[in-house]
């Protein structure tokens, strides 16, 4: 009975987070028209193959700097950086929703709302990191990282930056185990850029004093990162293949890729229950987020290159 009692558990641990996964893919998708109309893109050109390198040199003097941080924890400059790139995040994903819902909104007044809407999240997630708190932010912020980057990178340069994150994220776990250090000085200060899915009610990431307690793990975590990196695959295909979309919504190759995305996160979650340790998710993530995008060209009968 206890042993079903856990595995019940660690089901439900499974399926919350893929429910988050779920709404980021769906939501950076219906992101695509607004962001794509307004001309939102990290990028000036989405076709450059230089845009997937200086995203991760980006990413690696990024990474740096908050191991940096981490290492002599200096909260304050943490807490400041992640406020900035959590309120201009936020504020894009904002701004698309209000378009998105009421068209005819001018953009200065949807900005208007963005600014506030935004800020007052961001006020909430730094000063009262909640679990559910931190979700419900996670899901906005990966939503619009998905979509604003998805629409700055055409098919083959989204391909090799998911490619090379998998090598990365694979070194960075399993060989210099930087990963895994940035991870627990992050959850270490309380700083909301990840998931969190309790294991048990009562559970408060505020108070809670580590990832175990008496030996058992207390919550699962998975970084935004995770989420957001396959689906820039799935917002790519939404807005630079010509395929017919289900219901207008997304096309084929989009809905492949997510959906592949979502079979390799559970054999990626059987492995972290079974050993019980972290594992390299983008490996498994970019792997699934590729394969379900192949198939959906085959299915679709385009050509993705």
């Amino acid at each position: 009975m206890v042993l079903m009692k856990v595995r019940m558990g660690e089901l439900a641990v499974m399926g919350g987070i893929a429910l988050f996964l779920l709404l980021v893919q769906a939501i950076s998708l219906l992101l695509v028209p607004p962001l794509v109309g307004y001309d939102l893109r990290a990028f000036g050109n989405p076709e450059s193959m230089w845009n997937p390198l200086f995203y991760i040199i980006l990413m690696l003097l990024f990474s740096a700097a908050l191991l940096v941080i981490v290492k002599y924890k200096i909260r304050w400059l943490m807490q400041a950086i992640m406020g900035v790139a959590i309120l201009s995040t936020l504020a894009y994903v904002v701004f698309g929703i209000a378009v998105l819902l009421v068209p005819s909104i001018g953009p200065v007044v949807a900005m208007a709302v963005a600014c506030a809407v935004s800020i007052t999240l961001t006020a909430l997630i730094i000063f009262y990191p909640e679990w559910y708190v931190i979700d419900a932010a996670g899901v906005l912020i990966s939503a619009g990282a998905s979509a604003i980057f998805g629409i700055s990178f055409s098919i083959l340069p989204t391909l090799m930056l998911l490619a090379l994150l998998a090598i990365y994220d694979y070194i960075a776990v399993y060989r210099t185990k930087h990963m895994i250090a940035l991870a627990e000085g992050v959850m270490e200060l309380k700083i909301p850029i990840m998931f969190v899915m309790p294991r048990r009610w009562g559970y408060s990431f505020v108070r809670a004093g580590g990832i175990q307690k008496d030996g058992e793990k207390e919550a699962y975590f998975m970084g935004l990162g995770d989420a957001v990196i396959p689906t820039m695959l799935a917002v790519s295909a939404n807005a630079f293949l010509d395929a017919p979309r289900i219901m207008g919504f997304a096309n084929l190759p989009a809905l492949g890729s997510a959906a592949g995305t979502l079979v390799s996160y559970f054999a990626l979650m059987y492995l972290v229950v079974r050993l019980k340790k972290p594992q390299a998710g983008l490996p498994f993530l970019c792997t699934g987020s590729i394969a379900g995008f192949l198939l959906g060209c085959l299915a679709a009968g385009v050509r993705p290159f």
